[in-house]
């Protein structure tokens, strides 16, 4: 099986993305897999440090070995906005495929020398490194009763990329460049800001990863890909199609007490969801 590095330069310089689709749930994961088996597209699973710490990092791994050992598929699993050199750590040592340090809120120095020193760890292990420029703010874990607006003060600086990139040596680089974490009222994020991406993608020649990919219109997402994004993170989208669909269920059926009869409903609509990006991406039949 390829390596993931070698998925993501792939899609890099053929202009498709891999889709990283975080979980919580082992009936999350089912539906993610299910639609990759479909299409035959990799994939990355992704989990937060909060969604790893519910989940357990073995039990992450186990998930993805037993998964990618039954379907064959090449699955990978990330640690997504690490902001903890130490449980980075942990998720290196425990075997994940790769994992992103988050140092967006930190001074461009700091994050730069923090971001180096956990690339230095990570290679001994051959793990992937995702860093961070820019900022997106925002909470996925919830919905927004209001439009969100986007301050520019917070998206990715070329030169600041370049400065980074210098220092840090990530194989992946995650910008703001209009997305956000979540989904406002309206549905449908910003757009992307697609000649600041651009610049980006000139300034830096490296993969380039889009986080708050939920909502971003399907023309901005394509047009985003032949800019330089290799990787699109997938959370919010998922988590309304496994949390509205369960919803619904109960309600049809309040009896029912068998986790088994009312989560399947669920691990279809995530299916769903996932196969749509799948396609958008141009991930599929890419195995």
């Amino acid at each position: 099986m390829k390596k993931l590095i070698d998925y993501i330069q792939k899609a890099y310089t053929e202009h498709w993305a891999i889709g990283q689709f975080n979980f919580s749930t082992f009936e999350q994961v089912k539906g993610i897999v299910a639609a990759a088996q479909k299409l035959k597209s990799p994939i990355i699973l992704g989990t937060s440090e909060g969604e790893s710490k519910f989940v357990g990092l073995q039990e992450a791994i186990a998930m993805r070995d037993v998964l990618r050992k039954k379907t064959g598929l090449p699955i990978f699993l990330n640690l997504d906005h690490g902001k903890s050199p130490e449980y980075l750590q942990q998720a290196i040592e425990a075997g994940y495929d790769m994992i992103h340090f988050d140092g967006s809120k930190l001074s461009l120095e700091e994050n730069m020398r923090i971001s180096k020193e956990v690339v230095a760890f990570a290679k001994k292990k051959n793990v992937v490194v995702e860093g961070e420029v820019g900022r997106f703010g925002t909470d996925a874990s919830r919905l927004y009763t209001e439009k969100f607006e986007i301050k520019e003060e917070n998206l990715t600086k070329p030169t600041e990329v370049q400065q980074y990139l210098a220092v840090a040596k990530v194989n992946l680089l995650a910008v703001s460049v209009g997305t956000f974490h979540g989904i406002d009222v309206t549905g449908v994020s910003p757009h992307i800001r697609l000649e600041r991406l651009q610049e980006i993608n000139s300034a830096g020649n490296i993969p380039l990863v889009l986080h708050g990919g939920s909502g971003t219109p399907e023309e901005d997402i394509k047009a985003a890909i032949e800019r330089g994004i290799a990787k699109i993170n997938i959370n919010t989208e998922t988590r309304l199609a496994f949390t509205n669909t369960l919803k619904k269920t109960l309600a049809a059926n309040p009896s029912e007490i068998t986790p088994y009869k009312y989560l399947g409903d669920a691990v279809v609509a995530v299916q769903a969801v996932i196969e749509q990006n799948i396609t958008m991406f141009g991930s599929a039949n890419r195995v």
